[in-house]
């Protein structure tokens, strides 16, 4: 999403659902972690290249290190 417009990133946001509600698998790389992580089932969080966490999106987003690390917040409230 990075130098989209707003609305085009709502757009594109909205597209990823649909295609999600049709069953298809999307790999998604954002920038955006709490807006991808709440409409991601799966996350993998990477430093440097390489995956260090992973699991349900949900279970992700409220991990109060990535949260912190990631996610400017050490709240351990859901994206």
């Amino acid at each position: 999403s990075l130098g989209l417009a707003p609305i085009l990133v709502k757009t594109v946001f909205d597209i990823i659902v649909q295609i999600r509600a049709m069953g298809k698998t999307i790999l998604l790389v954002e920038q955006n972690a709490s807006r991808a992580l709440s409409i991601a089932d799966r996350a993998y969080v990477l430093e440097q290249g390489r995956i260090v966490k992973t699991g349900p999106a949900r279970e992700i987003a409220r991990d109060p290190a990535v949260r912190a690390a990631y996610l400017g917040s050490k709240s351990s409230k859901a994206c």
